[in-house]
């Protein structure tokens, strides 16, 4: 892909930010990307970004894409999070049966929504597939999906799940999104009722790409964190300014002098600022150091893998501190809807919830530096 190349989706993903950030109240409220702004962005293709070219995608290097994250995260974290998840999944299009891949991204507005392996869940080997039945949740971007991807264990056999293909008009949608942050994602659930998927439309995670691109040596398990890393250090960035811009302006009632005559405010400005700015620098570089792998050696060694796991998960965190000192700063006037302060707070604390943010991601880290075993997905 060739910088120009990139240029012009970068510049495609602030023209569509700009947009999303006009109707972040419109897509909070809705809970989904409106339709005509989720079709238009797939129009222009920013939801196949991470297509192989030899399926018409656009096959973009992963610091376009991180820096594509970053600037949708700027304007509202629910656009970012579904830019992130259907592009990063996209990437097993390379991965999938050919014939899968070319039905699912032959549409320009092909798009692929995907949930997590679930416990309730059956496939059944069957002539030419399997029967599939079950129920799965936090499926992002399901409302402007086309596909969904459902993984689960196949009767009778140990190992690793397999992932099942399904058009979105085979399942049936739940609307169980109700929640306080990332609400524009769209995160509902599906069920499937004993419905065939043929061999040609299953596959397996661990399973070779046919394409040669350094992107699909990455794989999902370090693309998935460095995403909700970079959409946590854009929200905090983003509150950390609103509050020092607020510390010049305001005098906060029942305290003496202005916020920015006090020793507090100055110190409490400068260790976030620290915060971030370190989270955000140990972020880049582990993210560097994988992609410069994935291009030179076709593969990112396990090393790079912890680097990558534990600087996400410390950029998550961090920033979560970060939203939380601004808050603070912020004092009775964040609790109101009408401050952006407010659903980015919520935001954020959705995003430190999930399994990329919790602080049992360093025994991973640890158990490899000691020398055992990592546990976890590397």
């Amino acid at each position: 892909m060739s910088n120009t190349d990139s240029a012009e989706y970068i510049e495609k993903a602030r023209h569509f930010a700009d947009q999303a950030a006009s109707r972040v109240e419109e897509i909070d409220e809705g809970r989904r990307i409106p339709a005509d702004l989720a079709g238009e962005m797939a129009d222009a293709g920013l939801f196949r970004i991470l297509v192989p070219k030899s399926l018409g995608g656009a096959e973009i290097d992963h610091p376009s894409f991180v820096e594509i994250v970053r600037i949708f995260a700027r304007a509202d974290a629910s656009t970012a999070w579904c830019v992130n998840q259907n592009n990063i999944f996209s990437t097993d299009s390379s991965r999938m049966p050919l014939e899968a891949a070319q039905t699912i991204w032959g549409e320009q507005r092909g798009i692929v929504t995907n949930g997590p392996p679930s416990g309730n869940a059956v496939a059944v080997p069957t002539d030419g597939g399997y029967r599939l039945s079950g129920h799965w949740d936090f499926s992002s971007g399901s409302s402007h999906s086309t596909w969904l991807a459902a993984r689960t264990a196949v009767q009778g056999v140990k190992g690793e799940p397999r992932s099942f293909l399904v058009p979105k008009s085979d399942a049936t949608m739940l609307d169980t999104w109700q929640v306080n942050g990332l609400r524009g994602t769209a995160s509902f659930s599906f069920e499937i009722n004993d419905v065939f998927v043929p061999d040609n439309f299953t596959y397996l995670e661990s399973d070779p790409p046919r394409d040669p691109g350094p992107m699909y040596v990455m794989q999902k398990a370090p693309l998935f964190p460095i995403g909700f890393a970079t959409i946590s250090i854009a929200l905090a960035r983003a509150c950390l300014d609103d509050a020092t811009k607020l510390a010049v302006e305001k005098t906060q009632r029942a305290v003496g002098g202005a916020m920015i005559e006090r020793s507090t405010v100055h110190r409490q400005i400068g260790e976030t600022e620290a915060i971030l700015r370190a989270a955000d620098t140990y972020l880049r570089s582990t993210t560097a150091a994988a992609w410069t792998s994935a291009q030179d050696h076709s593969e990112i060694d396990m090393d790079k893998r912890i680097d990558v796991r534990i600087a996400a998960t410390y950029a998550i965190r961090q920033a979560s501190a970060v939203v939380d000192s601004a808050y603070e700063m912020f004092g009775s006037d964040a609790v109101f809807k009408r401050n952006k302060l407010q659903r980015r707070y919520q935001d954020m604390h959705v995003i430190a919830q999930q399994l990329q943010g919790r602080a049992t991601n360093y025994e991973t880290g640890g158990r490899y530096f000691l020398g055992l075993d990592p546990t976890g997905m590397m």
